[in-house]
């Protein structure tokens, strides 16, 4: 072998990275920064109009720091009690979504029958049915058939009608998961049915039951149109911040959204501690 035709591996020269591929990640960056001021800009705005002196909401107009929008929250009745009753309705929807979407999800998956596609259908309507529709329906239906007026349990009832489905998909998908063999064998070792779901079924579906629980109480908390329809004379936080916004902007609107997102992060953190240390505890087990 000539020296003209032996080159070493050490001078063969590196492959330069592909212009493609830096396009690639700047357009991915651009993307991501573009979808990030989409979704918190927004957000950031309300919080500096919460703290902005203005009688008007405004992040540009800026007349001085001030917490007097947070101060007077407690001082308006309406707020105050809007906030009580939405939080009591939450209450109840998690009361009746819990177990009507535990009942529809063994039912549709521990029923081997042609009905099945069909009583999920049902199931499943009133997630596809307008808000507005639940709310009045609701309200018709017990006001005609049991006297009951409109208020805080017409309007529970109504928000149960569709949370009640959301919860019946989470269970369903864990139920799908689920080993059916230690049921199995409970059942051939003389155990009823009754301590089978108690003692198996029920702690295995213990996360997604307080996951469903979470997301019923912030779909209470934030509905507004099936509210507003069935809750007759009686208010939410929601619906009076609706009703309000028609006579025009107030910077307790901006505290009260503050306040919510607050609330959200701190409850986001304990949730992911608490998942951290489950997983912990189940690697050291």
């Amino acid at each position: 072998m000539t020296a003209e035709t032996a080159t070493p591996a050490a001078a063969v020269p590196a492959a330069r990275p592909s212009s493609g591929r830096d396009w690639s990640d700047a357009i991915l960056n651009v993307y991501l920064a573009v979808f990030f001021a989409y979704l918190f800009l927004p957000l950031l705005l309300m919080v500096a109009a919460a703290f902005n002196a203005s009688p008007t909401p405004s992040a540009t107009d800026w007349q001085g720091f001030t917490l007097e929008w947070f101060r007077q929250l407690p001082r308006d009745q309406r707020f105050v009690q809007g906030l009580g009753h939405s939080l009591l309705i939450a209450t109840g929807v998690i009361v009746l979504a819990i177990p009507l979407g535990l009942s529809g999800a063994l039912i549709l998956t521990r029923l081997r029958s042609r009905s099945t596609t069909t009583l999920y259908t049902i199931l499943v309507s009133p997630i596809l049915t307008p808000g507005i529709v639940l709310g009045v329906t609701t309200m018709i239906f017990w006001r005609d058939t049991f006297g009951v007026e409109a208020g805080l349990f017409t309007a529970t009832v109504a928000q149960a009608t569709f949370i009640a489905s959301y919860c019946m998909l989470m269970f369903m998908a864990r139920l799908q998961r689920q080993d059916r063999v230690l049921e199995e064998a409970a059942l051939d070792l003389g155990a009823s049915p009754v301590l089978v779901f108690r003692r198996i079924t029920l702690p295995f579906l213990m996360p997604t039951i307080l996951t469903a629980a979470f997301i019923s109480f912030l779909q209470s908390i934030e509905n507004y149109n099936t509210t507003f329809f069935a809750i007759g004379s009686s208010w939410t936080l929601v619906t009076e911040i609706g009703s309000r916004m028609r006579f025009g902007l107030s910077p307790m609107v901006n505290a009260i959204g503050v306040l919510f997102v607050v609330l959200t992060v701190i409850a986001a953190l304990i949730w992911a501690a608490a998942r951290r240390r489950e997983l912990a505890r189940l690697a050291a087990g």
